[in-house]
């Protein structure tokens, strides 16, 4: 399977590349404006790994996925809450299956609804959010309430490492929505709280503990649709030092007040001084999802579930499931035709040799 990756020698999409290019059965082509950088990542890569140059903003972009032969195009040239689904729609028009790495909240929401005749007419599949939101933070949710009878909240918080590689296409995403107002569900209602403002203590099971902030991320509109009757979504992130998380709440605040009114525009500038920082930090992040409900047996019940990446592994995780998918497509197991989130579409024993392979640590509890 032709599998074309977009944004190919990008933080993630290298990641993605270099675990996809070993794989039977994949033919891969790395793709990104610079044939420079691509063709050294396919050398790299290994494995007959091609490369090709391709602008996603080319007009021309289905006539160039054909000439490719493309039967797979994997997205990951974020961020994605500044794009519209014309990559998509180009990837259908060429025959050929997508996955993104998308977790924009319209961008994720709304593409099911826009694109899965698109898809459907040509009998493939597009998935979006293929990332650790939502397709591997549902996927978790899905092991932890397991048999249960409903589920009444799910809280979770992603602790990136303060070391670990940050692109500006991530900082920029961060940053669209650090002091926007953000629609919450909490308590069986939509409420409107700001994102990165007012940060609370996390625990981790191998983490210190870290203050933690608001993120919009897709989870907050589809967990509640998709699972019946919970009362309350939550999802943060912690940074690792406390400065750099007061510092985002502070600009929250400024833009809340109107003095700054697109953080995003600061990302190069702020990215930098992320990395003066690492100093204070360490190599060691992770994630936490806990989940609140009623059990098969009509009593009340709680569950967490804890990863841990040392060795500045953490970003190999949002990687995981399009690598996933990919590998799925090939074997012929998914067969989801049209367009869908990446809600359901993985289990977690599925992720967990890709956890193995980097020496993450998973941990239970009640």
């Amino acid at each position: 399977m032709k599998t074309v990756v977009l944004g190919g020698y990008g933080n993630f999409g290298t990641r993605i590349c270099r675990a996809l290019a070993p794989s039977p059965g994949i033919e891969l082509i790395v793709a990104g404006r610079d044939l420079d950088k691509a063709g050294a990542l396919a050398r790299a890569c290994a494995h007959g790994a091609a490369a090709a140059r391709i602008d996603i903003h080319d007009p021309q972009l289905t006539q160039a996925l054909r000439a490719l032969g493309a039967e797979l195009v994997i997205h990951t040239a974020g961020p994605f809450q500044q794009q519209d689904y014309g990559t998509a729609l180009a990837t259908a028009a060429a025959g050929a299956h997508y996955i993104d790495l998308a977790d924009g909240r319209r961008f994720v929401c709304d593409f099911p609804a826009a694109l899965d005749d698109a898809f459907r007419r040509q009998q493939r599949t597009a998935i979006t959010g293929a990332s650790s939101v939502p397709a591997m933070s549902s996927a978790v949710v899905d092991h932890l309430s397991a048999g249960w009878r409903s589920i009444a909240s799910i809280d979770m918080c992603i602790a990136p490492a303060q070391t670990a590689p940050r692109g500006v296409a991530t900082m920029s995403a961060v940053l669209s929505y650090c002091g926007a107002p953000i629609q919450v569900w909490q308590d069986g209602r939509w409420t409107t709280q700001l994102g990165w403002a007012a940060p609370v203590m996390v625990a981790y099971a191998r983490l210190r503990p870290r203050l933690g902030s608001l993120c919009d991320i897709p989870d907050l509109e589809l967990f509640p649709a998709h699972y019946a009757g919970v009362r309350t979504v939550m999802f943060r992130a912690a940074l690792e030092t406390g400065i750099s998380q007061r510092g985002m709440a502070a600009l929250a605040g400024l833009r809340r007040l109107g003095l700054v009114r697109h953080p995003e525009r600061f990302a190069g500038l702020l990215n930098r001084a992320a990395d003066g920082l690492n100093f204070l930090g360490s190599a060691l992040g992770g994630m936490v999802v806990r989940v609140h409900g009623v059990d098969a047996a009509g009593a009340p019940a709680q569950r967490a579930w804890h990863i841990a990446a040392d060795n500045d592994h953490g970003p190999e995780i949002p990687c995981m499931a399009a690598v996933l998918l990919a590998r799925r497509l090939e074997a012929g197991t998914l067969e989801a035709v049209g367009a869908h989130t990446s809600v359901g579409q993985l289990t977690l024993a599925e992720f967990e040799p890709e956890f193995a392979k980097w020496g993450m640590v998973t941990d239970l509890g009640e």
